[in-house]
């Protein structure tokens, strides 16, 4: 596909989007997780490029870690106090082509109440007219974090002399995004 038929505005299909992360567990294993509502707009101007932006909201409460009583504890205050801070949103300062189908997309994540500088890594995936009309792209990417840049330091520690949750938390972007018509 051209760069020209890239360009557009573009928004987060919920029921197709992936926001997920994975965390080691005990030293030995990791977690993996998402959160199932989402919802974003990215705006994609490939002649002018400064013109480019993009906003993902994650509704936190929607934490799914295929364990009830986990995804309890990450919904408290020890992590994420989704009653006092219900989102994480992510809005961009700068989108820029690093290679044909790969962005940075550079922005402020905030988490908490706490905001980041995060450049995200996103390569696309492809672009396509599904059967309804609607043309689709899909966008990954992945970025590791410290939770505790934003906040979240729980923890217990382990007999060895290592921690229950780690501190390094992988983000996983896999986005996909129908075009406005």
């Amino acid at each position: 596909m051209s760069d020209s038929a890239l360009s557009g505005t573009w928004d987060v299909d919920p029921t197709h989007t992936r926001i997920g992360f994975a965390a080691r567990h005990a030293m030995v294993t990791k977690v993996r997780g998402a959160f199932n509502e989402v919802s974003g707009t990215l705006v994609l101007d490939t002649e002018n490029p400064s013109a480019s932006s993009a906003t993902l909201t994650v509704q936190m409460a929607s934490i799914d870690t295929r364990t009830p009583q986990r995804d309890e504890h990450l919904r408290s205050a020890d992590f994420f106090d989704v009653e006092t801070y219900p989102e994480m949103t992510f809005v961009s300062r700068r989108i820029e082509e690093v290679d044909e189908g790969s962005w940075i997309v550079d922005g402020a994540l905030t988490i908490r109440d706490v905001t980041r500088d995060l450049a995200v890594p996103l390569r696309l995936v492809g672009v396509e007219n599904d059967p309804f009309g609607s043309v689709r792209a899909g966008l990954e990417g992945s970025r590791r974090i410290d939770r505790r840049d934003w906040g979240i330091s729980w923890n217990t520690p382990l007999d060895s002399g290592g921690l229950l949750v780690s501190e390094s938390i992988q983000l996983e972007f896999e986005l996909s995004l129908v075009k406005r018509a």
